[in-house]
């Protein structure tokens, strides 16, 4: 069984800003799979369903992002999963380019309140994520104002193409390994496609 965790911030006002790809990744694969993320339980909404013949739990925690780590925790010790293999993690990243994605078997949280809190609640940093790049912050913002702001219409279209290859990276570490996935993946985004 795998837990897929995209991370985000509840609530309607977050909705599509740069904080909240990880959220946009769980609607993708919700629809691609056909699985209701609507049951509200461990401080997170979560669908059950198959990816890639694998029984999948989707979740998008309610804790807001400095938080995640609760939902997370209280997911895989209901779960009984194998953290290590069994977890994806779904964020966004301000060192990558927009659009870019990057999958790892472990590492920091490099800043990301929310890798942070899900690192303090297991206890250590070896769980799969794939990040997802949001460009880095010019430096006129603050940050904060950054990554809860929404994609500049440049970046709209490849935002909605790397969502969709974050969802196909889902399922090709689950079918094929992660390392798979990271052959596959871990390119540099081309300017302009998906537009």
């Amino acid at each position: 069984m795998y837990i897929i965790v995209g991370l985000g911030n509840p609530g309607r006002k977050y909705e599509n800003t740069r904080h909240n790809v990880g959220f946009m990744v769980i609607d993708e694969l919700a629809g691609k799979f056909s699985i209701a993320v609507s049951e509200k339980k461990h401080k997170a909404n979560i669908g059950k369903g198959i990816i890639g013949g694998e029984k999948a739990i989707l979740v998008k925690p309610q804790t807001f992002m400095n938080l995640s780590g609760e939902s997370v925790r209280e997911i895989i010790d209901y779960y009984k999963i194998e953290e290590k293999t069994e977890l994806i993690v779904i964020s966004d990243d301000i060192s990558l380019d927009v659009g870019t994605l990057r999958i790892r078997k472990k590492g920091s949280a490099g800043g990301h309140n929310g890798l942070k809190n899900i690192i303090l609640h297991l206890g250590h940093d070896e769980f799969q994520r794939i990040k997802i790049g949001v460009g880095k912050k010019p430096e006129e913002y603050d940050l904060v104002d950054y990554v809860l702001g929404h994609f500049d219409r440049d970046d709209i279209g490849q935002i909605a193409e790397s969502v969709k290859k974050a969802a196909e990276a889902v399922e090709v570490m689950i079918i094929d390994g992660t390392d798979s996935a990271m052959n596959q993946f871990n390119k540099k985004a081309e300017k302009g496609t998906g537009q």
